[in-house]
């Protein structure tokens, strides 16, 4: 076994050690990349590659959105939009059976949609529909569920962190393809969790207690409007070339801002909280980007995507297997491991075996992100799971039971993904993102 070879199992042994003796994901990564490193290169090669690797890693215009859309998201999370889109979907799902979780698992959809984080969706539209719903006799362990289930739709939908992230590693990769690729899929998601809690709904005996006349509909639709056009205005500036996905991110936080005051939802004295959160959220997304690109150049001066390919090729040469197993990687993955770090370190090796498939990156990138958002609510560290157990006020034990049927669901829509292209791929074609 040559040496290269030896650093790459070391890399690879040493992360998990590291993360299960309770060491931070980041610094696992960066430690056992740096620690690789020094079995093939001298100790004043191996400083200067890593702060190299550092620099080039984080030195991208694209991840400029990143702390824009995390600093837009947590400004809506605290300025009342949620409140208005939370009454929005309240007005669609009115007649639906279990009204007042239909309405949560749109709202989830949209104030995803304008955020870009599960988990501020899930805290925001979470903590303003779990008192209504308790109110009108819901148990606290279904409207958790329901809330926890729908609240990934916000990183399929874009505006996408994940998705920006995915972009960067991979390439060559569109965001703007990326962002509309998402769509359809985030979409199912909802649909698909509407559906099972409907049926749960109405087995459980949950009526819509409102009625909503037609005149305080259209009132509740028009007071959402300036909520909902930040929509508008930042996906449809990037698809019409306007602006970039970056400068729609800065567009995103003036917008947010200028609602906020209007709405007088904020203070002046609440901003410097608001951008502390926001700085302390980017730091630790950047820092992970940042020391993953490390891991990156020892993977690839080690040679380890060729060799996993050539073992996953071994096993079997059939493109319906070899994805499977992709999937079932992916999923434990996002059981223990945020979607960010995953993107970063699982993209190097497997977008290569899906090119050769022949497989397009913007399909490739909406299936992993899909498969490590149903991370995001399964245990143990599902950050999602967690953000919504405490807003709901009950523990994971009462509430994964709940979440069963919605994994079922999200899982059948997850293997429409994989191997239908057209799910991912018909409307960034249609709109001409992807020739």
């Amino acid at each position: 076994m040559d040496l290269a070879l030896q650093a790459g199992l070391l890399m690879i042994v040493a992360v998990p050690i590291l993360l299960i003796i309770g060491v931070p994901i980041s610094i696992s990564i960066g430690l056992s990349s740096t620690l690789s490193m020094l079995l093939i290169l001298p100790f004043e090669g191996t400083m200067i590659t890593s702060a190299q690797r550092l620099f080039i890693g984080t030195n991208s215009f694209s991840l400029l959105a990143i702390p824009f859309f995390i600093l837009a998201g947590n400004i809506m999370n605290n300025g009342g939009i949620a409140l208005r889109l939370v009454n929005c979907a309240k007005v669609v799902s009115g007649k639906l059976p279990g009204s007042l979780a239909q309405s949560n698992i749109v709202a989830n959809m949209l104030f995803g949609a304008i955020s870009g984080s599960g988990v501020a969706a899930a805290a925001a539209v979470g903590g303003t529909m779990a008192p209504l719903q308790e109110k009108e006799g819901y148990s606290k362990e279904f409207s958790t569920a329901v809330n926890i289930a729908s609240a990934p739709t916000g990183m399929l939908i874009p505006p996408s962190n994940t998705l920006i992230v995915f972009s960067t590693v991979a390439g060559s990769v569109s965001i703007s393809a990326l962002f509309i690729a998402g769509y359809i899929p985030g979409i199912l998601w909802g649909l698909g969790v509407m559906v099972i809690a409907g049926f749960m709904a109405k087995k459980e005996g949950y009526v819509n207690k409102d009625r909503y006349s037609l005149w305080q509909g259209i009132k509740v639709f028009v007071n959402a409007i300036p909520s909902l056009l930040l929509i508008v205005i930042v996906i449809g500036g990037i698809l019409k070339g306007v602006f970039t996905a970056t400068e729609g991110s800065a567009i995103a936080v003036v917008y947010s801002l200028l609602l906020s005051f209007v709405y007088r939802s904020i203070k002046p004295n609440q901003l410097p909280k608001i951008l502390l959160d926001s700085a302390r959220m980017t730091a630790i997304v950047i820092f992970l980007i940042g020391v993953s690109s490390i891991m990156s150049w020892v993977m690839a001066f080690t040679n380890i995507p060729s060799i996993i390919a050539e073992g996953l090729l071994s096993i079997t040469d059939s493109k319906i297997a070899i994805l499977m197993i992709m999937n079932v990687v992916l999923l434990l993955v996002g059981t223990f491991m945020d979607p960010t770090p995953a993107v970063l370190i699982f993209t190097p090796i497997f977008l290569p075996i899906a090119q050769s498939f022949g497989m397009h990156p913007v399909q490739f990138g909406i299936m992993m992100v899909f498969n490590l958002c149903i991370g995001t609510i399964t245990p143990p560290v599902g950050p999602i799971l967690f953000t919504g157990c405490k807003i709901g006020g009950v523990t994971i034990e009462q509430v994964i039971k709940r979440l069963l049927p919605f994994f079922a669901v999200t899982a059948a829509i997850l293997m429409l993904v994989t191997y239908i292209p057209a799910i991912s791929m018909a409307l960034p074609t249609w709109l001409g993102l992807i020739k």
